[in-house]
């Protein structure tokens, strides 16, 4: 318990005196001293020069090493696969993108593996031993038997141990976590939410889903479903069949949607980038495409606030946070409730669940290194400066 407290406080506030740690943790100068002795010793933190502008003897100041261990960030997604190598501090050292290798199934995990490999060997990038990987995906992990339910995205991952999978191809230990559930943590935690702020990040998208973050903890559900708004029992019927696989409310707002709503308005079929160029060129079938999915999106986030009553909810993916959607969505939702509906677009873009999976991957391996599994235990590591983080990535 207290070498965990030593390591909060130098992670938090870190540069920082072993005198200033005494007093953050209200442990003995001796005990702080032995500790820090230990982690100094085995490499976990290290010391960054000395205290300034005070009266009498300068202290030495310690911060946790950043190339003391590397964690890897995986967000596996239906088209793009992206691979961030981190370190102890969250800044990104690499990151690797590639198409998602469409036979799916083993291919999938043989693919994430090799990228995960090659981007901690890169020899261009010399880093601390990897320890953890966070892996994103379109679904719903299934905590007894490992597979990926609920993603129809990527064929066969429900039909096998992910994770056991990727453990036995990489050696180290893996986490499997729903990718909207990823996105939602990563902007909480980027933005530098407390856990007073409650957070419902919508990703719309190939698919639609959404995380919710309630006092800074993650809702996942008695089955980890919860977010799972594509399966929302309005837009289409819910009770077709095709509504059991994708979801009434996805059918009507995710990719398939759009491209399917301009198609029977025009005869023509066109990609969505195109749908959107249209409509600022002043298509009106395209301006129709996109108010009848904004309506719908816009109801859905009524519906989440009527439930739930976040103070934010952030619109994300490579569809939902678009300008063209965003005051769409936002005047059909005040038309939806009685009050103002905080609606913003993520700040993080593409890369929000990779934050969120280096938060996990940070705060796990703090607590398995530091806590030695105690129960209840907690280390949360601030995360890099919003800035930089996106900066880092390709």
């Amino acid at each position: 318990m207290s070498q965990s407290a030593v390591v909060q406080a130098i992670a938090t506030y870190g540069p920082i005196s072993r005198a200033s740690v005494s007093k953050l943790t209200g442990l003995s100068k001796q005990t702080i001293s032995e500790i820090v002795g230990n982690l100094e010793s085995d490499g976990w933190v290290r010391t960054v020069g000395q205290t300034e502008g005070h009266v009498g003897r300068r202290a030495v100041v310690y911060e946790i090493a950043p190339d003391a261990a590397t964690v890897a960030s995986v967000d596996l997604g239906g088209t793009k696969i992206r691979v961030a190598l981190c370190d102890l501090t969250g800044r990104v050292l690499a990151e690797r993108v590639e198409p998602t290798e469409q036979s799916g199934g083993r291919q999938v995990v043989d693919q994430v593996a090799r990228m995960v490999r090659a981007t901690a060997d890169d020899p261009q990038c010399p880093s601390g031993e990897l320890k953890i990987a966070v892996v994103g995906v379109p679904g719903v992990p299934d905590s007894r038997t490992g597979a990926v339910l609920m993603a129809p995205n990527i064929t066969g991952l429900d039909q096998i141990d992910l994770a056991g999978t990727l453990n036995e191809r990489l050696g180290i230990e893996i986490l499997v976590e729903n990718d909207v559930n990823l996105a939602a943590l990563g902007e909480h935690w980027m933005d530098h939410r407390s856990d007073h702020d409650d957070l419902v990040f919508v990703s719309v998208g190939t698919g639609i889903g959404a995380g919710i973050v309630v006092g800074g903890i993650l809702l996942r559900g008695a089955s980890g479903a919860a977010g799972e708004i594509g399966f929302l029992p309005f837009g289409a019927d819910p009770i077709a069949k095709e509504s059991h696989t994708i979801g009434a409310l996805e059918r009507v707002t995710a990719t398939d949607a759009i491209i399917g709503e301009y198609r029977m308005l025009t005869g023509k079929t066109c990609s969505v980038p195109a749908i959107f160029e249209a409509a600022n060129n002043g298509d009106k079938a395209a301006e129709q495409t996109l108010d009848n999915v904004a309506y719908q999106i816009a109801r859905a986030s009524a519906s989440i606030v009527a439930v739930l009553d976040p103070s934010l909810i952030v619109m994300g993916g490579s569809i939902g946070a678009r300008d063209e959607l965003m005051h769409r969505i936002r005047r059909f939702a005040a038309q939806c409730y009685p009050r103002e509906i905080e609606i913003q677009p993520s700040k993080l873009g593409p890369h929000a669940a990779l934050a969120g999976g280096v938060s996990i991957a940070l705060s796990h391996l703090h607590i398995s290194l530091f806590a030695e599994g105690q129960k209840g235990a907690e280390i949360n590591v601030p995360p890099p400066a919003l800035d930089t983080f996106k900066a880092s990535m390709s």
